[in-house]
């Protein structure tokens, strides 16, 4: 698998040139280069859209910025990193002196070698991040400032995937498109959600998959506002963000907080030691506030590794590609797999033979076992879904109850169900009725 965390850091390399805004072409190339992946469809969503409470905005390109000091030499240079210019920039160009220039100017004092992010999407401003160290050196004078950007009527564009699953019941994936070059807070979601994809083109679950790649809070806003007829399907979802750095993986609860996808995260990080690393849902932070919003209320969670916010590296150009590795990315990717794999197994069922355990040596479940430790292990698991397939308690519950692993819980299911012992909820064999059916009686009449 670390082959495949190579080739997921190369895709990020290629993509993390790419100045990407909620709007423009830096999303479009990014979509159109993920789309030689996995066969996204690539959409475009007018300006002036009216979606729930917002609209989309116009859309924002930008060609060049620099600003030139007093000797004439460029001090800062969009050229030489993408997050100089703060983004949706209006165009301008200007001279002015330094006293006033400083209030267009954000710098991180803490860090005085890193360049921030900043963005000023709905505002009628402009502006530019620099280090610190080199705005202590800015000398007293007049610069000529310069920005080359254009905000007219476009489009808002996101990409899409739907992978077809065993009903129309969905899991969603979602990863934000908008952000320039950050690493970790961008391309490793984008990443690992094209690795995941290409794993589920090659594997049908029992879930269709719906893959969105969309840029943060307009985006997902606007897919919700436009697919009122497909929100109800969702039955689990997932965000995948900050996936590449070395921290310890982390995970965001939906607003339900025991919503099935709660269940299984919180049963994969008890598995790893990772108990810790399950926080409460708070409305701040990526597209799950979107969709676990009031009107929504979408049992989607987040998996990260270190949160947004929490590593100094956050929104500055220190999260470069030397911020996320390959171990990290295979890491998360194996967890998201993990989390869909086990909604997808988990169900329930209802036992056909309740009166008593079933005679399991009859049906060739007890003897092919033999009397050794393994056997019997696998004997109890059994009897554990044997005792517990009420119709209404899941595998997942099972699992916790018996503390006997979720693969073998899942295994003891199916062996039991093509034994014809069990039947998986939504199934129906009329032929098969229950023992207590079957041996009930009626009292004769005196």
């Amino acid at each position: 698998m670390i082959d495949e965390g190579v080739q997921m850091h190369a895709l990020a390399g290629e993509l993390f040139p790419i100045c990407r805004s909620i709007t423009g072409e830096g999303v479009r190339t990014t979509l159109r280069r993920v789309a030689r992946e996995i066969p996204i469809e690539i959409h475009e969503v007018p300006s002036g859209t009216h979606v729930h409470d917002w609209i989309v905005p116009d859309e924002w390109n930008v060609r060049d910025a620099w600003i030139k000091g007093p000797d004439g030499r460029k001090v800062v240079d969009f050229t030489e990193c993408n997050l100089h210019v703060v983004g949706y920039s209006k165009p301008i160009s200007v001279s002015m002196h330094l006293s006033e220039l400083r209030h267009h100017l954000y710098s991180l004092p803490d860090n005085p070698e890193w360049v921030p992010y900043r963005t000023g999407y709905y505002n009628n401003s402009w502006g530019f991040c620099l280090t610190q160290r080199k705005l202590d050196l800015l000398e007293d004078g007049v610069y000529e400032v310069f920005i080359d950007t254009e905000l007219s009527a476009g489009s808002l564009t996101y990409g899409e995937l739907v992978i077809p699953g065993q009903t129309s019941d969905e899991f969603l994936v979602s990863c934000h498109v908008c952000h320039p070059s950050l690493a970790n807070d961008n391309l490793s979601g984008i990443v690992v959600a094209v690795s995941l994809a290409r794993h589920l083109l090659a594997n049908s679950k029992r879930f269709s998959v719906r893959f969105l790649f969309i840029p943060g809070t307009i985006g997902s806003i606007t897919w919700l506002a436009l697919h009122s007829n497909v929100v109800q399907r969702i039955k689990h979802g997932l965000v995948l963000t900050c996936v590449g750095d070395v921290g310890d993986p982390t995970y965001k609860r939906s607003r339900r907080s025991d919503a099935t996808i709660d269940r299984v995260m919180n049963y994969i990080f008890q598995q790893n030691g990772l108990n810790e690393r399950i926080v409460d849902f708070v409305p701040y932070g990526y597209d799950e506030r979107q969709y676990c919003s009031l009107g929504f209320n979408l049992p989607v969670g987040v998996l990260s590794r270190s949160p947004h916010g929490t590593f100094p590296e956050y929104h500055t150009n220190a999260d470069n590609m030397e911020f996320i590795t390959p171990a990290a990315l295979v890491d998360s990717l194996n967890m998201a797999t993990c989390a869909i794999e086990m909604v997808n197994d988990n169900c329930t069922y209802k036992n056909l033979k309740p009166m008593g355990e079933p005679m399991l040596g009859k049906v060739g479940l007890y003897d092919k076992h033999g009397a050794g430790r393994s056997g019997k292990f696998l004997e109890l698991a059994m009897l554990w879904v044997l005792n517990l397939s009420d119709g209404k308690t899941d595998l997942l519950t099972v699992a916790e109850r018996s503390k006997i692993g979720f693969p073998e819980i899942v295994g003891a299911a199916l062996a039991l169900e093509e034994a014809g012992i069990i039947l998986k909820d939504g199934d129906s064999q009329p032929s098969l009725e229950l023992e207590l059916q079957s041996t009930s009686h009626t009292p004769e009449t005196p």
